[in-house]
């Protein structure tokens, strides 16, 4: 996983056309009294995670059980 952190939040970059952008949060924006089109200074650091968050866990192993519940089926269309 690849992201910047902005006040202990991660932000992922998007594409956008030929260039990449990241989105700061309307809350964050208000706190700090700013608004589209201001200038601001970013500093960023890319962060690396090897270690899955907990929605993947937990994704992995819901998207596991049903792969066992509805095996036969699943097995009939890869046949198809």
């Amino acid at each position: 996983m690849v992201g910047w952190i902005y006040d202990n939040n991660y932000r992922y970059p998007y594409q956008i056309g030929d260039s990449t952008g990241v989105t700061i949060s309307a809350k964050d924006l208000k706190r700090d009294g700013l608004k589209p089109g201001d200038t601001i200074k970013l500093s960023y650091e890319p962060v690396v995670s090897n270690q899955p968050d907990t929605h993947t866990v937990e994704i992995v192993d819901l998207t596991q059980k049903l792969i066992a519940r509805h095996k036969k089926a699943l097995d009939n269309l890869a046949q198809r």
